[in-house]
């Protein structure tokens, strides 16, 4: 290398650009999507309104006699318990039985249901059971945000309500990669979910109190342009001075500074920081776990409503999660009373556990049908949101019959309203048919997939 460049001259290059990704976290996508026709006719209903697919998921799996509704399948099935607080969006909902994960049963790999039940959840791919040396699959909803994801700000939304994360130590030799997260990018790329709702709610919409929203982000896009500006200039009046190694480092470092300017030239295409949604910026997260729960729904009702983003994930806890639940009157950690032993006891405050998830999904139900979208629709009508967990019975760690509940009308594509069996099939045959009525024809074999469950 030549020694005559100024190592002063070279760090600064690099220093501002350690901070570029910053500015390009919240500046994604492709400045094709507006222009491209094709892009126009993904993620849409029938009456051209957006089409949202989110997938939320719950820890633990469920106790099963409390979760299955009783009768026949069809319209006219009774609720069960855990299931009541269900039963006003009825005509908005399907109750999915009969799906299985069986990439995430034990095999040869012995103990670790946990880390597979989350990492196997949107992947449907077996993990490779090792502490550091990570493989999982692509999920299914960055398969979508790479299909559709081009029409709007965000390609995808991570959120989460679980601040908790750990490095080391996790399920039985797994990595920690695989129990913390259900997003994943590439096989050995996860996602991070956001777990902070203040930081969430600033990348969607900006920071400030409505109404100053949008000027400070055209001020913040004046200023990551004028840097992006200097950094690229500076860095290639270097270039005919490096050797052929570091050249090769350098064109690899414009290539990632040439994808930001796209990116930003497509945010400036799409306007600012999205339509101001009018409300003040959450707080930090909340000591209530319903009150942080609910904020991260709220988040999400956003996000859909200003059109942000059509692609989202909510893990409301890990798999193995051992919160507690005092506002309900159970002490005891979570995962610790999953393994009842079949104790009546137990079994019961597992139950209330499992009904306390499913009155939050019912309120963000009820919220996102309140949401009135471009076609007079409900953003909750326009919408495919699947409810569920990677574990079935937590007790046994099973992974079959899953339990899941899949919301919205997709636009008039679905049929809710109802309880399905399906008797035994791929969850991943759920996805193909989710990623089909967005548009993402392409999709037609995603994990273990035998083929695409559609219009049911």
């Amino acid at each position: 290398m030549n020694t005559n460049i100024s190592r002063r001259h070279f760090l600064r290059g690099v220093g501002v650009g350690v901070a570029l990704p910053a500015f390009a976290s919240i500046r994604t996508g492709s400045l094709l999507a507006a222009e491209t026709p094709a892009a126009a006719k993904l993620a849409v209903t029938p009456t051209g309104a957006p089409l949202r697919t989110a997938f939320v998921y719950f820890p633990n799996g469920a106790i099963p006699a409390a979760w299955w509704p009783s009768g026949t399948p069809g319209p006219d099935f009774k609720w069960s318990r855990t299931l009541a607080p269900l039963e006003p969006h009825k005509q908005s909902i399907q109750i999915l039985s009969g799906l299985d994960h069986h990439t995430a049963e034990a095999g040869p790999d012995g103990g670790g249901d946990h880390a597979r039940a989350n990492g196997t959840f949107l992947t449907g791919h077996r993990l490779k059971k090792s502490a550091t040396d990570i493989h999982a699959g692509i999920s299914i909803d960055q398969v979508l945000a790479r299909e559709i994801g081009k029409a709007t700000r965000f390609p995808s939304l991570e959120l989460a309500s679980d601040s908790i994360s750990k490095g080391t130590g996790c399920d039985s030799g797994y990595a920690c990669a695989y129990q913390f997260n259900i997003s994943w990018s590439s096989p050995t790329a996860p996602k991070a979910a956001e777990t902070n709702p203040r930081q969430a709610f600033e990348r969607l919409f900006g920071d400030g109190k409505p109404g100053e929203r949008l000027a400070n982000a055209a001020r913040r896009r004046n200023e990551e342009q004028s840097v992006l500006d200097f950094v690229l200039d500076d860095a290639k009046s270097m270039q005919s001075r490096l050797d052929p190694h570091d050249r090769r480092k350098l064109d690899q470092y414009l290539t990632g500074l040439r994808e930001l300017e796209t990116r930003i030239q497509k945010a400036e295409k799409f306007g600012d920081a999205g339509k101001d949604p009018g409300v003040d910026t959450p707080p930090g997260i909340p000591i209530e776990y319903a009150d942080y729960v609910q904020l991260m729904y709220d988040i999400l009702v956003l996000s859909f409503q200003t059109d942000s983003t059509r692609v989202a994930t909510f893990m409301l806890a890990h798999d193995g999660s051992n919160r507690s639940f005092e506002q309900i009157g159970v002490v005891e950690g979570h995962h610790d009373i999953s393994h009842h032993f079949n104790k009546k006891e137990l079994i019961e405050k597992v139950q209330d556990i499992d009904l306390w998830y499913v009155r939050q999904f019912a309120e963000f139900l009820k919220k996102l049908d309140a949401v009135k979208d471009a076609d007079g629709k409900s953003v909750l009508y326009n919408s495919q949101i699947l409810y569920g967990s990677g574990n079935a019975d937590g007790n046994r760690h099973t992974h079959t019959n899953l339990p899941a509940i899949l919301a919205g009308a997709a636009g008039g594509a679905l049929k809710p309203g109802r309880y399905v069996k399906f008797g035994g099939k791929p969850m991943c045959n759920m996805f193909v048919g989710m990623a089909h009525r967005t548009g993402a024809a392409a999709v037609t074999k995603f994990g273990d997939s035998t083929g695409a469950i559609e219009s049911f």
